[in-house]
């Protein structure tokens, strides 16, 4: 597996404090702790115990942590292998960003913000490659290729942080309260579903609806060069 990281400027004589290795579980600790929104360079440094303009001499910023800690995690994570098919290549990389970022929710929030896709390393990027490279081989073109992705990317994101934030239900979990404050004689289909609907919600139908939306997507276009 390629593993491409940020680089982390080192002044020439200036031996390193603490490792690489140390420094990130550090990190992680925080975000576990804290949230990644509240991770900085100061609270790093206080966490190693060690000064922030020692740790500049092996992180540049925040967002060069940030990225720094989604490269090694997504060198950890196995690669599978991709189908000669188009579609199914399409589906397989979808599903590995999935899984990759599912352990890791705040992954996924921290790469909405614009430019943090572009910085990853090819540990994390194959991924996006594979989604580009199917979407071309089953035709589309490159502005097209590059829709494909960010719809999936939309999707799948979406799914990890609702997951994330949600209580998953169950049967044991209903309340007996679910959609029984609406009127069923104007919303009849939500009131016949009623305490239903959180039980149907916790199944895990990600890998089917990526399927049906990658299929949806690419005839779509298709039949757009066919015009």
């Amino acid at each position: 597996m390629v593993s491409h990281e940020s680089s982390m400027p080192r002044r020439a004589g200036r031996p390193a404090a603490t490792s690489r290795a140390q420094i990130l579980a550090a990190a992680r600790r925080l975000i576990e702790r804290d949230g990644w929104q509240r991770l900085t360079i100061r609270s790093l440094a206080s966490e190693l115990g060690i000064g922030a303009t020692t740790l500049y001499h092996h992180v540049r910023d925040r967002d060069d942590l940030l990225i720094q800690l989604l490269n090694d995690h997504a060198s950890q994570t196995q690669s599978p292998p991709l189908p000669d098919d188009p579609g199914a290549r399409i589906v397989v990389a979808g599903a590995a960003i999935r899984d990759t970022l599912a352990s890791w929710p705040w992954a996924a929030e921290v790469l909405t913000t614009d430019g943090f896709v572009g910085r990853l390393g090819g540990s994390a990027l194959w991924m996006v490659e594979a989604i580009v490279a199917g979407a071309t081989d089953a035709g589309c073109s490159r502005t097209q290729a590059v829709e494909v992705f960010r719809h999936i990317w939309f999707y799948t994101v979406g799914e990890i942080l609702v997951r994330s934030r949600s209580r998953k239900a169950s049967a044991s979990d209903a309340s007996g309260t679910f959609f029984m404050a609406i009127d069923a004689r104007t919303m009849p289909h939500l009131a016949a579903i009623g305490n239903d609907w959180p039980v149907i919600a916790a199944r895990d139908s990600f890998r089917e609806g990526l399927e049906a939306f990658v299929d949806g997507l690419l005839r779509r276009y298709a039949k757009r060069e066919a015009r």
